[in-house]
């Protein structure tokens, strides 16, 4: 159904198993991990198989539907051995879910493969590689277990846990005739959008009525004609499990486009449906559901990644955070005080009976309730159970509110039967309050909370579910389980309890194979094989090391364990060779063209051969460490002996002869000068050409001048294979030409250029070092210092840094790197800079001074990377010349602006991620403690309204810097002149705690010295607005409100609007402007503040009401439209009057909220008299000019050369493609055997 919707993105994931060098071992032969310190077992992921792992834990976690599946024998799902044979009837799925349960609870491995089960769903490796949406696979999955079960007494397993229904009434208001229709299902789709949380949302669903009535009327059967009628749903029959699927995703009609909601949607640990249900007089008991399990989605439409929050009902895992191994019984008091003062039921009903008559007004019921427990209903229950009056009206069971909703009460029954139960819990939580310790044995053991991701299994604490209320990653499914389910205390902690013996005979069958494989792997992976080389069977010639009779008889194999110490191994190669007397020297040697080379002698008996880092397979050379055979032996990188075949000419009597060539291999160690080869050939002078052309046929030449026969083979470039030709000075024509060969004076770029940046005179201003991509920065470093012949301290005092294209040096490279590690090309610019270059402990840092910067004008430092922020501001203050402790550091962003501040000042800077080469900003003004905000202050004026408030001076067309002065930011807007400009006034910046409500951080702006030109009687008179882009963005309406709920962040902006009278808007109060266009004049007259009451729902024909109230105008004579600055156009809004059809789609349409009109606060609504002007036109004049203007810069963006080649199909070959294409839809199908007889 939705195909790629939820792809998931491995890019991130490394292929690079091994280290360098290491010896390649297939990973399949190894067993699997064992299980982590959770003790449960996770489900491996097949490459997009997320969704079902989620789903098949939370399964899992239900005992009742484990232990039902468990329940069905061989006799009756038969035998996966006979799953081949052609009359077999064998039940493939249900018997894959139980092995696959049976593993996840006794096989001992971190994670579980699914690949049987999908084998048994008939998927391919295609569909296991596709990721789908979890909840159609639910009802897939339910569907398949169904069928699969025919014929067992399993058939009703899916029906007996999760099937629930609706019943569905349309009750007829003339004759009250009730027609009702009953509606199955196993789990309930609930509405997101627009919706605050699960309780909400059921309310809606199934509390509140809708109403047939105007041009909707229904047709009753019974009255035979069209009448007014109301439609509600309820709750009919409840199941043991009951599943919850969350609309999170969406489309959007006007983008075209899906989107995922993302806003806040609570749901609780424990929610009463009683209020939902059609039969009410049971026990409360009977509709109470648990949380037992969180399906959470983590991405966007187009790609994500699904995990599970699940609590351990029978407490098999082992429910301890890592840090809390020591001590498994800490915090567990704290946790259960905790969990009982956030049961706001049981505290309010504790508020009440304290008082006399059980009566109590509910305002004063909120001010007992924060004497209590020192915390407002607002902040400590709000966000999870909504508001105050909400939760007494879903309790209705146990409170009784007033017709008018101002007092409440314990229902008398509840009161007298719950009154003793009720004192003694208040008794306890006044313990709980006074920090007495409960008795443990009187409460219930806290619940085990797990997150699982595919493999991964972690502990969580129940509160980390609220993190899943929001965001990108957030609760997708919920389930819930019926409280009364109590499980016996022989489950509890027991893994075996109810598993077939066939299945934990397999069990604990594999468990002592896996044992035993274990320990075999683990021989095998910590063994490895070592080469040894004995010396006294080489001989040194030819400048390298042979075998005296054969390769074989001169290396022994030894297989070592490399957890052994070098000593370890020197004493065993004793043991084995009994002939050996005197010193033993191990090194590490390698085979090269030439021969056996010795590079690196070990020492350190006392390290183990991992430390040392030796890889499977490495060759060791046994020797005394200086001599083989009576010579001196070479060691080390330095002179790795270099194979290179050398053309030189023929020696002979006869001159003719001369001309030939003879091409012969020969051996020169690597630090050897090149001239030496005149030596080695007895050819007392000429010149050198070489060829490091690899490609075939192809060959080029190059000169080596005289004064570079001085330079060794390594530095000249040469490798293994590198060719060599001698030619006799006197000799003007080329031997190579005279055989049909090319020489050519120029080779591709093979050198840097070295600037002389180091402020110091020298004959050459810049010079060009011959290199490849293997040489070191260093080697080039002291060539440039030598040719540009200055002093030879700089080598130890000086360093090489890249020059960009607009001049500017950048980060040092390290002396170590070669230039493919620097990513350095040929042919680029360095300049030779004193100081050194930063070790790999510290990091090189440009700085700057405020945040207006050119590029090219930064300051340098170099710190340790464990340097804390602070330290680090102050050496960059000292550096610039600055005093004060009135100052903070930004991260520069590309755009070359002050981005995030650095706020923890005691943090290292490789703690925040910063990296050689990044900008740091050196701001003035000291950073706010952390929990409190600078907020910068601005008077907001809105040009043309209907209120007005005099200042002592008139200077709104003056432009405003951080000195404060005004400042007028002309937006225009072509609805009217009244929204032509924007006017903004700085009034300086308030430090204020985050914990502070938005009425004292009005006051504490009163109190600004700028502020004093106004007269504003109450912060009540001010009407908040957070800036964006530059003008008035989210409207900031409670006042008692903290700011640390409005999620402000460090930079954010307000501007105060005055008011002519107080103003408290509530939550379901929007601000709208209204304007009324002008009789014939293609024009609207001065906005005026529409506070619009959207408790009766977001409906056009509630604002057509207000509107109608509000300038006096008969509802039906009035034409409503929205603005949209953005395309200079008005929406019109309809009166919804139109037939809607009986699914319920009324409420969904008529909702301003949503598309296409997503209504909120500061939006300008137009008005039109029908009295006056019966037209549809709500466009101004500006509107005309512009739409113009829009379409005249359309337009000439399509005629842009780039426009032209997109449109004629001429895309460069640069051009961006999307990160990932969107592939093509897909359903999702599991595929059943008929088992019907």
């Amino acid at each position: 159904m939705f195909g790629d919707l939820f792809e998931e993105d491995y890019s991130g994931v490394s292929n690079d198993h091994y280290g360098k060098g290491k010896k390649l071992k297939t990973k399949g032969l190894e067993p699997p991990a064992p299980r982590e310190f959770t003790n449960l077992s996770g489900i491996r992921n097949q490459g997009g198989t997320c969704y079902l792992n989620s789903l098949l834990q939370t399964l899992h976690f239900t005992p009742e539907f484990r232990e039902a599946l468990f329940s069905l024998g061989p006799e009756e799902l038969g035998s996966l051995e006979d799953k081949d044979k052609p009359d077999a009837k064998v039940r493939i799925i249900p018997l894959q879910l139980q092995r696959l349960f049976a593993q996840l609870l006794l096989l001992d491995q971190e994670a579980a493969s699914t690949a049987d089960l999908t084998d048994s769903f008939g998927w391919t490796s295609d569909e296991e590689m596709r990721q789908h949406d979890v909840q159609e696979l639910n009802r897939i999955l339910f569907s398949a277990l169904e069928t699969s079960l025919v014929g067992t007494s399993g058939h009703d397993l899916i029906n007996r846990l999760y099937h629930g229904t609706i019943v569905n009434q349309i009750v007829c208001k003339e004759c009250k005739n009730v027609s009702e229709k009953q509606e199955d299902f196993l789990d309930l789709t609930v509405a997101v959008r627009n919706v605050s949380g699960l309780e909400d949302a059921l309310w809606n669903m199934y509390v509140e009525e809708e109403v047939f009535d105007y041009d909707n009327l229904y047709h009753c059967g019974t009255c035979d004609r069209l009448v007014k009628a109301a439609k509600s749903a309820k709750l009919h029959k409840l199941p043991p499990f009951l599943t919850f699927s969350l609309l999170r995703f969406n489309f959007d009609f006007v983008k075209c486009e899906r989107y995922k909601e993302t806003s806040c949607y609570t749901f609780p640990l424990r929610i009463n449906l009683k209020p939902f249900c059609e039969q009410s007089e049971l026990d409360d008991l009977e509709y109470m559901y648990d949380l037992f399990s969180v399906i959470i989605h983590k991405g966007g439409c187009y790609g994500g990644h699904y995990h599970v929050y699940i609590k351990d009902v029978d407490h098999l895992g082992n429910w301890q955070f890592q840090e809390d191994k020591s001590n498994p019984d800490v915090n567990l008091e704290d946790l259960q005080n905790e969990e009982e003062i956030d049961d706001p039921l049981m505290i309010l009903k504790a508020v009440l009976l304290q008082e006399e008559s059980n009566l109590i007004p509910v305002d004063q019921l909120g001010q007992k309730l924060l004497k209590k427990i020192g915390m407002s209903w607002n902040k400590k229950y709000r966000k999870q159970y909504g508001p105050l009056r909400k939760f007494l009206q879903l309790h209705s069971q146990i409170f009784l509110l007033s017709s008018d909703e101002s007092t409440v009460s314990l229902l008398k029954d509840c009161s007298l039967q719950a009154e003793s139960d009720i004192r003694r819990s208040d008794q306890q939580l006044l313990k709980t309050l006074t920090s007495e310790p409960p008795e443990l044995n009187d409460r219930p053991s806290c619940p085990h909370w797990f997150d699982i991701n595919d493999s991964k299994v972690q502990p969580i604490k129940e509160k980390d579910i609220e993190q899943q209320f929001q965001g990108k990653e957030s609760a997708y499914m919920l389930f819930y389980r019926k409280s009364q389910l109590q499980r016996p205390p022989e489950a509890r902690a027991n893994p075996r309890y109810r598993v077939p013996c066939h299945l934990l005979n397999e069990m604990d069958a594999a468990n002592i194979e896996l044992q035993i494989k274990r320990a075999e792997c683990d021989s095998t992976n910590n063994n490895f094989e070592l080469h040894l080389h004995l010396g006294p069977h080489y001989h040194f010639f030819n400048g390298a090391l042979h075998p005296v009779v054969s390769q074989t008889e001169s290396m022994w194999d030894l297989t070592f364990d490399k957890r052994k110490t070098l000593g370890d191994l020197r004493q065993s190669i004793f043991q084995l060779l009994e002939f050996w007397e005197g010193d033993m020297v191990l090194s590490v040697a390698k085979f090269v063209p030439a021969g056996l080379h010795v590079y690196q002698t070990l020492d350190g008996d006392h390290r183990t051969l991992c430390e040392i880092e030796i890889a499977d397979g490495e060759d060791i050379f046994v020797w005394n460490g200086v001599e083989v055979g009576g010579i001196q032996i070479p060691a080390g990188s330095d002179c790795e002996p270099l194979l290179l075949n050398v053309l030189h000419p023929a020696t002979s009597g006869e001159e003719e002869e001369c001309q030939q060539l003879i091409d012969s291999p020969h051996v020169f160690p690597s630090n050897a000068e090149i001239g030496s080869v005149f030596t080695a050939f007895a050819i007392p002078d000429g010149v050198i050409l070489v060829n490091n052309t690899e490609s075939v046929g192809e060959e080029s030449w190059t000169t080596i001048p005289k004064e570079d026969l001085k330079k060794t083979f390594r530095e000249q470039g040469l490798r293994n294979g590198s060719s060599i030709l001698i030619q006799d000075s006197n000799d003007g024509n080329s031997l190579l030409t005279k055989q049909g060969k090319w020489i050519t004076s120029m080779n591709e770029i093979d050198w840097l250029q070295v600037k002389n940046l180091c402020q110091l005179d020298s004959e050459e201003e810049q010079v060009k070092i011959s290199a490849t991509l293997n040489t070191v920065v260093f080697d080039i470093r002291i060539k440039a210092i030598k040719e540009l012949k200055l002093m030879k301290e700089l080598a130890e005092d000086s360093c090489l840094r890249p020059i960009d294209r607009n001049g500017k040096l950048l980060c040092p490279v390290p002396d170590n790197y070669t230039l493919k590690e620097a990513e350095l090309k040929m042919g680029s610019s360095l300049g030779l800079c004193l100081g050194k270059a930063p070790t790999s402990s510290q990091l090189f840092l440009f700085f700057a001074v405020g945040s207006d910067v050119q590029p090219g004008t930064e300051m340098e430092i170099i710190v340790e990377e464990t340097i804390s922020v602070r330290d680090c501001l102050k050496v960059m203050l000292e550096k610039s010349g600055l005093s004060g402790d009135a100052w903070h550091l930004r991260k520069m962003d590309w755009c070359y602006e002050a981005g995030e501040a650095l706020c923890e000042e005691d943090a290292a800077l490789k703690e925040l991620m910063l990296s050689s080469g990044d900008t740091l900003l050196l701001i003035e003004g000291k950073l706010p403690p952390l929990g409190f905000l600078k907020v910068p202050i601005w008077w907001y004026q809105p040009r043309g309204s209907l209120h007005h408030w005099k200042s002592h001076q008139d200077q709104t067309n003056c432009t405003f810097s951080q000195g404060g002065v005004w400042r007028a930011n002309s937006i225009q807007d072509a609805s009217s002149d009244a929204h032509a400009e924007v006017s903004l006034r700085y009034l300086g910046d308030v430090d204020i705690s985050e914990d502070a409500t938005l009425g004292e951080l009005k006051s504490q702006a009163m109190t600004l010295p700028s502020f004093s030109e106004f007269s504003i009687p109450s912060p009540a008179f001010l009407r908040a607005w957070t800036v964006e882009s530059r003008r008035p963005g989210r409207l900031l309406r409670v006042h008692y409100q903290r700011l640390r709920e409005y999620k402000l962040g460090q930079r954010t902006e307000i501007c105060l609007e005055p008011l002519q009278k107080e103003e408290n808007l509530g939550p379901q109060h929007v601000l709208l402007r209204t304007q009324m266009r002008l009789p014939g004049k293609r024009a609207h007259a001065l906005p005026g503040d529409l506070v619009w009451d959207t408790a009766r729902g977001w409906t056009a024909g509630s604002l057509r009401h207000q509107v109608a109230d509000f300038y006096c105008l008969p509802v039906e004579k009035i034409e409503i439209a929205k603005y949209l600055p953005e395309k200079f156009e008005w929406l019109p809004v309809p009166s919804w009057n139109q037939q809607i059809t009986k699914r319920k789609k009324k409420k969904k349409q008529d909702n301003l909220q949503g598309a296409p009109y997503h209504l909120k606060d500061g939006d300008t609504i137009g008005i039109k008299n029908l009295l006056v002007e019966d037209d549809d036109d709500f466009s101004a004049v500006r509107d005309d000019i512009g739409s113009e203007k829009q379409e005249e810069f359309a337009l000439g963006k399509k005629r842009s050369p780039e426009a032209l080649r997109v449109r004629s199909g001429d895309v460069p070959s640069g051009a961006a493609t999307p990160a990932r294409p969107r592939g093509p839809e897909a359903s999702l199908s599991i595929h059943v055997g008929s088992f019907r007889y």
